[in-house]
């Protein structure tokens, strides 16, 4: 864990940390509660919201200049990593994640997806064809979508049942949001939507996955492009 910290926790994270063996036992109790009944603590589910201008020289009087920061309590990011944690060990063991998705993968970065696309053009190109490709980046990916959604694409797509799908759907609920500036604050805000997608492959298509950025590769060789202009 860095020092970084949550302006709504009790306890500053240099302290929890200088002092972690004495209350561990009660925080392994409680992620192990949280994990057993599939419901996330009420107190886990308030966020709020700190603008921060994306550069210096934009107008500071717009509102699309500002990139909003999230802040979220230490104690919700130890229990979202364990969470994470397990959940990828999971889906790894049963095969579950895309071949070529690079993110959220040991060993797997933006270096080994740009290597992989690079590689495959190269490929295409020795052998005498050409290579069309496609970048795709939607717009607030990760913010819009559907929750009902997410939670049936787990269910049936990911196998996840009872209590474990549960917690996701505790996860997801009820949770607020307010943004902060200086000594100001908004009035909290439901949270209906946002969290992370993925993707499919189809059409002959040759996918790479990085978070929500998508790159489309189309392989043809000079016999596809003869037959083609001969249609």
């Amino acid at each position: 864990m860095s020092d970084k910290q949550c302006a709504s926790d009790p306890l500053t994270t240099r302290l929890l940390k200088d002092n972690i063996y004495i209350i561990a036992p009660f925080l392994v109790e409680l992620f192990n509660r949280s994990l057993s009944t599939g419901s996330v603590p009420t107190a886990f589910k308030q966020t709020y919201i700190t603008p921060r201008l994306k550069k210096a020289d934009l107008d500071s009087a717009d509102a699309k200049s500002y990139r909003p920061i999230s802040n979220l309590s230490v104690l919700l990011k130890l229990l979202e990593r364990l969470v994470a944690s397990q959940l990828l060990d999971y889906m790894t063991a049963e095969k579950l994640l895309p071949n070529l998705q690079s993110a959220y993968k040991a060993f797997h970065s933006t270096e080994t997806a740009i290597l992989k696309v690079m590689s495959d053009i190269l490929m295409a190109l020795d052998n005498g064809g050409i290579a069309l490709l496609t970048l795709l980046d939607l717009s607030a990916a990760f913010d819009t979508v559907d929750h009902a959604t997410l939670l049936k694409r787990l269910e049936i797509s990911y196998g996840l049942k009872g209590h474990l799908l549960g917690w996701f759907e505790s996860y997801l609920t009820g949770r607020e949001q307010y943004v902060r500036c200086g000594n100001s604050r908004s009035l909290p805000t439901l949270i209906l939507c946002g969290v992370p997608q993925g993707s499919v492959e189809s059409y002959h298509l040759h996918p790479h996955l990085y978070a929500d950025d998508t790159h489309f590769i189309v392989f043809l060789t000079h016999l596809e492009l003869y037959s083609s202009s001969r249609k």
